[in-house]
């Protein structure tokens, strides 16, 4: 540990304040490599360039959040939403995962971990993502030209996908419209993906069958907002990964990337600086 002066490297633990970073990266000179605490770097890439070697969370919290992804989906499905706000006894209702149709947008961690976690089902998934390629337990690869062509006949589309300009907004009426009717949506990734108002429309007039989100559009959603009292509507307050999950998480891909930074290998989780993710 050095100052920043002297400093090659920062490993910058706060995603909140990009502004801080950039005054520490006026401060070192010698700096050569910047690592992101978060998959999600939005609130970074004004201050990405080439002059460095930019890591990021790709990959960490993968399995935490597929895993509420996966519990999302479910308890959307299979009514649990709904029978958890039941003040009486009620009728049958639900669909099951099992042998379904499962659409993921996004190719990264969260995705390979979900496809895993939802072998035991034999559902058929597609995935959407910028470069069609093979993946393991994956039945069809679509570009994301093609997005809009996964949605119809889904049971269950999972927003797993980074927040770009392209993908800001990507979910809106004329999305939902093209979904079943019984179909759930899962937002694990952030919550500009959806247009809030017209997910809220869409909830309201059953277009669609409901909706899971862990993030929002205000985040956080404020009290009284409508989708806090949709019946087919889960919110989890941003908790795919907690803080003490987290941290442990974090740490290791850090001590990793020290390692592979010190013998002069390729650091993980790399950032496309064009992409800008």
């Amino acid at each position: 540990m050095v100052e920043l002066a002297e400093c090659e490297a920062i490993v910058w633990a706060d995603a909140r304040d990009p502004g801080a970073l950039a005054e520490a990266i006026d401060q070192a000179p010698n700096l050569r490599w910047v690592q992101l605490p978060f998959a999600g770097i939005e609130n970074f890439t004004e201050h990405l360039d080439d002059d460095f070697t930019w890591t990021c969370g790709k990959g960490v919290y993968s399995e935490p959040v597929a895993e509420l992804a996966l519990t999302l989906g479910l308890a959307g499905l299979r009514n649990v939403g709904a029978y958890a706000q039941a003040a009486s006894w009620s009728g049958p209702a639900g669909r099951n995962l099992f042998g379904g149709r499962v659409t993921i947008l996004g190719g990264g961690g969260i995705t390979e971990s979900l496809v895993r976690f939802l072998e035991p089902w034999d559902c058929h998934i597609t995935v959407v993502r910028n470069h069609a390629q093979h993946m393991d337990g994956v039945d069809d690869v679509l570009e994301s030209d093609r997005f809009a062509d996964a949605l119809s006949g889904a049971d269950l589309v999972v927003l797993a996908l980074s927040l770009t300009p392209e993908t800001d907004g990507l979910m809106g009426r004329d999305e939902f419209e093209l979904m079943e009717d019984h179909a759930w949506i899962v937002n694990v990734a952030r919550g500009r993906h959806i247009i809030t108002d017209h997910l809220v429309e869409a909830l309201k007039n059953k277009t669609i069958g409901g909706a899971g989100l862990d993030v929002t559009d205000p985040e956080p959603l404020p009290e009284g907002h409508p989708l806090w009292s949709l019946p087919n509507c889960i919110i989890t307050p941003h908790v795919g990964n907690t803080p003490e999950m987290a941290k442990p998480l974090l740490a290791a891909r850090v001590t990793e990337n020290v390692r592979r930074y010190r013998k002069g290998e390729e650091l993980l989780g790399l950032v496309d600086v064009e992409a800008g993710y």
